[in-house]
């Protein structure tokens, strides 16, 4: 009975030990860091499709900024604001061509917001931009006499209406995409899907 009991200590201590190795545990917890993280950015791109009204994130066109920038006068002084101005190219656009103009951008997205204020001080123009990681229906629009909107159908009459309430009566505004659906425009660029309407609230009041 002895030399049995020994047999089988020797049997149970030569058997390989249960677990996981360390490298293995390392690698689960950077894989699963690695998904929370990816998580937590798509979720900044994905949540305005659960909004009333939903304004996803589609980068402005070389034509559609070309023809925004043509709206603006060559003195064009005073302050300009984008709503959801996405990754700022717009608004980087305005202050590289008019070097008197504030610019501004108001975008929900936070990691859009860190994108377009990196892209402005690679482009220089970090000191004349602004952007704001703000509601648009909450923003205070009432200083600004240029306003840029990328909007879509659906938002348009609750905008044009906050517009109207907020925006001084000489304030322009350029819209992209989509027409204000009551406000007579002064010019239209014809250019299909970038096709951009201009409005002086001046020849609306």
């Amino acid at each position: 009975m002895e030399i049995l009991n020994a047999d089988v200590s020797k049997t149970v201590s030569k058997s390989p030990k249960n677990g996981m190795s360390t490298g293995g545990k390392i690698l689960i917890a950077a894989t699963g860091g690695v998904g929370i993280g990816l998580s937590i950015v798509c979720a900044s791109f994905v949540a305005p499709a659960f909004r009333r009204i939903c304004l996803p994130y589609v980068p402005a066109t070389t034509e559609q900024i070309q023809n925004v920038l043509s709206f603006l006068p060559k003195n064009a002084g005073g302050k300009l604001l984008d709503i959801g101005s996405g990754d700022g190219r717009i608004v980087i656009a305005a202050a590289q061509h008019h070097k008197t103009l504030q610019t501004d951008g108001v975008e929900l997205n936070p990691w859009l917001v860190y994108y377009s204020r990196l892209a402005a001080l690679r482009h220089g123009v970090s000191k004349q931009t602004r952007f704001f990681r703000r509601d648009l229906w909450k923003f205070d629009i009432k200083d600004y006499n240029f306003v840029v909107i990328f909007g879509v159908e659906q938002m348009m009459k609750d905008l044009e209406q906050k517009l109207i309430a907020e925006c001084p009566h000489n304030t322009k505004i350029i819209a992209c995409r989509f027409p204000l659906p009551n406000l007579q425009h002064v010019k239209i660029i014809e250019d299909g899907v970038n096709t951009v309407w201009f409005y002086d609230l001046n020849k609306n009041s």
